[in-house]
């Protein structure tokens, strides 16, 4: 049987890491790494491509059967504005246009629950689209794209995989970030804390990946979470738990932390100094943004969200 070759855009990240780790293991799949950043774990598999130069994607995708598209410009504080169209938009027609001068069947992206912006209620994936930062518009109008891809030629096969925030080993992104703050014991929660977060863990996210490569649905989009949900407070206490710590968290009322988190702003504009508290940020960590998926795709994740947790927490945080 003649081996499936596979591109993985972004596969030097954080989630392109775990995800490779996953696939090398199998010996029925010949895997390129496609970023512009090498690969540190992997640098047998590594060639460069920038989604945003559609001419060196070319030789790296050349001869694959599938692509799996992690590149994004994802942080909050991206500037210019216009980098989430360039790498998320633009850089998905340069992929679709480049898979469709290969002759590449099948796509599976990676975008995000930030689609359906602030929500509500646990939202599925007949959520209503309603993204309210640069980064969810982006993602949007990615799928668009992807879309127009598959609808273009009858046998092309499209996965879109919608997780929630991600975390995991060795992330150093939002929820690194929260998760430092707690096992500090220095933790500043803004609001009441009773606001519910979804969660997904990084190997769980990596495995459905692999999942949606070995599916190959015709086309296929869901979200991905792992339960269970937890409110901010609920969040606060586990972390503790997990590193035997007591909760020693400061609160300030919401208002109180969203003019700080203005006011920041406005100096971060004047001095083009970035700090780590942004008006963006207060309104996502108080956020409800609690979601679930409706789509029945066969996956069970690899680990429990308790475990993902604890496993996380003692990487990152025990001493010793």
């Amino acid at each position: 049987m003649d081996k499936r070759k596979v591109a993985i855009i972004g596969g030097s990240g954080f989630i392109g890491t775990r995800l490779v780790k996953r696939l090398s293991a199998r010996n029925d799949l010949v895997l390129t790494i496609v970023d512009k950043k090498r690969s540190e774990h992997f640098p047998e598999l590594y060639q460069f491509g920038d989604v945003t130069q559609p001419e060196t994607l070319r030789q790296p995708l050349a001869d694959c059967d599938a692509v799996i598209n992690l590149a994004a410009e994802h942080q909050d504080n991206v500037d210019p504005i216009s980098l989430y169209y360039q790498v998320n938009v633009e850089g998905a027609r340069n992929v679709c246009m480049t898979a469709s001068a290969l002759n590449i069947k099948q796509i599976v992206f990676t975008s995000s629950v930030a689609v359906y912006g602030f929500v509500a209620q646990e939202t599925g994936e007949e959520g209503l689209f309603e993204p309210f930062n640069h980064y969810g518009k982006s993602k949007l109008e990615a799928e668009y794209v992807y879309e127009a891809w598959r609808k273009a030629e009858g046998s092309n096969k499209l996965t879109i995989i919608r997780p929630t925030v991600v975390f995991g080993e060795n992330n150093r992104g939002n929820v690194y970030n929260l998760f430092r703050q707690i096992a500090s014991g220095r933790f500043v929660m803004i609001g009441s804390g009773n606001n519910m977060k979804s969660m997904a863990y990084v190997e769980n996210i990596a495995a459905r990946l692999e999942h949606a490569l070995d599916q190959q649905a015709t086309y296929q989009v869901s979200n991905y979470v792992d339960k269970p949900d937890f409110t901010m407070n609920q969040l606060v206490d586990v972390i503790s738990s997990s590193l035997g710590k007591s909760n020693k968290t400061i609160r300030i009322p919401y208002l109180f932390g969203l003019c700080g988190a203005t006011a920041l702003d406005l100096v971060s504009k004047i001095s083009r100094r970035k700090f780590p508290i942004s008006r963006v940020r207060v309104q996502k960590f108080c956020a409800r943004t609690q979601f679930k998926s409706n789509v029945q795709s066969g996956f069970v994740a690899p680990v429990e969200l308790d475990s993902a947790i604890e496993r996380t927490i003692k990487h990152e945080f025990s001493e010793g």
